[in-house]
């Protein structure tokens, strides 16, 4: 028998089999085609970010650095994905203990360097709009590069400290898993995944929060502000705000459920709920070039001209094919 084919049939002899849940081919199906959804679409639209974030840069505008780093984050976390497609296609994790540790690392990365980036983007854009005149050395494009570097380490030493092989790979003589580890948690991860929620999620939604309401309270009490452009800057952080609760929400939520869970039979209800949420977590890679590319102006003129030198190439091919 082969591994997937045990893993399908999921009748395990160990001691642990009772925190797993079947998990057939079918089941894994709808997460294979999403996953390779993701990837098709993000790698490209990531790419074109990086340009779109260069523009910004040689403008001198700080804002091209945080949705540089961004960018360069969400290409990371998508070739990374590629392991993930692996894994749902045999139905096990087949490239070790390292390279599942690196790959749960990769995701958490991704992860807290997305969050933080999108609060400096918040708090740069409520400093511009409510203290255009202060502060302006927190608004200079080797300040954010200053602060990007610090994020990376700082996200990189957090995970390297909270990402361990133990809760990130299980392994016995019939299959392996990487990530969907349902065994009771260490109360070292215990402490990470608390951690987690308070500092990689409901602490960045709070920032992102007041920095909205802020922009909102200045553009009613000041009428000498630019109205237009506050608006267009509120409409922004409004969009920053909903991605950061519909990505991120559901899988910090579940992994706050599961620091409550010391029995394997109580993961059943919650196995697939945890997976479906980290599946919408990798919507954030597809959201952030979208959000900047679409809404900033710098974003909008760039697209316009990829658009128009589409419709030229194919207006002079059209041409030489009728001459």
């Amino acid at each position: 028998m082969n591994p997937a084919s045990a893993m399908e049939n999921l009748t395990l002899a160990t001691n642990d089999s009772e925190c797993y849940s079947a998990d057939n081919t079918s089941r894994r199906r709808p997460f294979f085609i999403f996953y390779g959804a993701v990837i098709i679409t993000a790698i490209p639209s990531n790419a074109f970010f990086l340009y779109v974030s260069w523009q910004h840069i040689r403008q001198k505008n700080e804002l091209g650095v945080y949705m540089f780093s961004l960018a360069l984050s969400d290409l990371t976390f998508t070739i990374g994905l590629s392991l993930w497609m692996d894994f749902l296609w045999r139905g096990v994790w087949t490239f070790g203990g390292l390279v599942c540790v690196l790959s749960v690392y990769i995701l958490f990365t991704n992860f807290y360097t997305s969050v933080a980036l999108l609060c400096c983007i918040a708090v740069d854009r409520y400093l511009a709009v409510v203290h255009p005149l202060k502060y302006t050395c927190l608004r200079k494009v080797a300040t954010a590069a200053g602060i990007c570097v610090a994020i990376w380490v700082l996200v990189a030493c957090f995970n390297a400290t909270t990402v361990t092989l133990e809760d990130s790979y299980h392994e016995n003589n019939t299959f392996a898993v990487c990530f969907d580890v349902f065994l009771p948690l260490s109360k070292h991860q215990v402490h990470a995944n608390v951690a987690r929620f308070f500092l990689g999620f409901v602490i960045p939604v709070l920032l992102v929060f007041f920095s909205t309401w802020g922009i909102c309270v200045a553009v009613k009490s000041n009428q000498a502000t630019q109205k237009e452009e506050c608006k267009r800057i509120t409409k922004l952080l409004t969009v920053v705000l909903v991605c950061l609760v519909f990505c991120f929400g559901p899988i910090h939520i579940m992994m706050l459920l599961r620091t409550l869970m010391n029995d394997c039979k109580s993961f059943a209800w919650i196995f697939y709920l945890y997976k479906i949420s980290t599946a919408v977590s990798s919507l954030n890679c597809l959201l952030d070039p979208l959000l900047y590319c679409f809404m900033t102006r710098t974003g909008r003129a760039n697209i316009n001209q990829v658009v128009l030198f589409f419709q030229r190439k194919k207006r002079s091919t059209g041409d030489g094919v009728t001459t």
